[in-house]
């Protein structure tokens, strides 16, 4: 075994414990970030985006299940209150 390994073993990135610095890192940044941009757009490209109907029909759909879960809730807490108050009364 070497001495340039860290604890596991396998050997450092950097080979040591200082940061190497590379004459070129600023450029390689916003390279990455322009291609990160390209990569983004891309993806949005091969989005099926949903008609107008559709959209509608989602929207309608989730407001519904969320209408209906909130009466649910507010009955069963409504039925929990009730039950505590009978049995810690007023």
């Amino acid at each position: 075994m070497s001495d340039t390994g860290t604890a596991l073993g396998s050997p450092s990135r950097d080979g040591g414990g200082e940061r190497v610095k590379r004459s070129g890192d600023r450029p390689g940044r916003i390279r990455n970030i322009g291609t990160f941009y390209k990569q983004v757009v891309a993806e949005l490209r091969k989005v099926i985006w949903p008609t107008r109907k559709e959209l509608v029909t989602y929207t309608t759909v989730v407001v519904v299940f969320v209408l209906v879960m909130v009466a649910i809730v507010a009955v069963f807490d409504l039925i929990f209150g009730k039950g505590v108050l009978a049995v810690f009364g007023e």
